[in-house]
């Protein structure tokens, strides 16, 4: 039986938080579904188009490192109809702080409410990226800050043409 994983989230940008993320999931699951969501309410500085190119040229190492199929992907649904739709049994979330766990916790009981077959995994962030926020990356980038420590090389790049338009 494949043990399939959902990693949600907006990945705006990815970092090397959201990659650690992926390399630790990877080894709990034959295959990892990264899901890009694109919820319409939610603003954003780089398209769904983008932030998919961005993943997976940044996963692309991971996976063939560690043998993991890894797909990227996007998605506007409820994370658990994208769950259901890609066969996850696990929904994985990275956890950086007490203030994640909380909203987590909050998040994970509502889709164990919606779909009790599908479980949340919630994995701690290592401890040289547990301070990576894409929040605080766009931020650095918008005000011509190094973000080269925070994201990888392409994604750095993008962030770069991105401001200085």
């Amino acid at each position: 039986m494949t043990r399939i994983g959902l990693y949600p989230g907006s990945f705006d940008p990815v970092t090397f938080g959201h990659v650690d993320i992926v390399r630790r999931a990877a080894t709990l699951v034959d295959r990892l579904v990264i899901a890009v969501g694109t919820h319409h309410d939610k603003q954003v500085l780089f398209s769904a188009e983008e932030r998919l190119a961005l993943v997976a040229d940044a996963v692309r190492p991971v996976a063939n490192e560690l043998g993991c199929v890894l797909d990227v992907t996007t998605y506007d649904t409820l994370t658990v109809d994208a769950a259901r739709e890609f066969g996850a049994g696990l929904i994985i979330r990275g956890l950086r702080d007490a203030g994640d766990f909380d909203y987590e916790m909050q998040m994970a009981g509502m889709n164990a409410a919606l779909v009790p077959e599908v479980e949340t995994v919630f994995l701690a962030s290592s401890p040289e990226t547990r301070y990576i926020a894409a929040s605080f990356v766009r931020q650095v980038a918008a005000m011509g800050g190094d973000v080269t420590a925070f994201v990888p090389a392409p994604v750095a790049a993008a962030l770069k043409r991105k401001f200085s338009a």
